[in-house]
């Protein structure tokens, strides 16, 4: 069996030409990096444990996919519907509705292990 190493590097190079072309155009996403840049400090900072770490990045990298999968949908539905359509609005707004459900899950997740350490802080 061969295993095309050439192939799956071109892959990758495919994936992070999609990431490069929404950061710093994507204002949602470049919000998202923003407060990922904040959230790693923190913890950083507050010595978060590493199961912390854990759930922080999984919540940092559910939210950036979930925004990636969002804009990806929005351009494919701009392609396919260039007029107005009642359907492909909805399709827009169920995928940011799928953001705001992820985004909102981390937040939840960030307060619960950054609370404990702020109120131990500022107390």
């Amino acid at each position: 069996m061969h295993y095309d190493y050439k192939k799956q590097l071109r892959s990758f190079g495919y994936a992070w030409k999609g990431i490069r072309s929404c950061v710093g155009k994507e204002q949602n996403l470049s919000f998202h990096l923003i407060t990922t840049f904040v959230v790693i400090l923190a913890g950083i900072r507050l010595g978060i444990t590493r199961h912390e770490w854990i759930a922080v990045i999984l919540c940092i990298g559910l939210v950036i996919a979930a925004e990636l999968f969002n804009t990806a949908i929005e351009r494919l539905v701009d392609l396919v519907s260039p007029q107005r359509h009642p359907i492909a609005g909805q399709v827009k707004d169920i995928a940011a509705g799928a953001v705001l459900v992820c985004a909102l899950a981390a937040i939840v997740t960030g307060m619960i292990i950054f609370i404990p350490y702020l109120t131990r802080i500022f107390a």
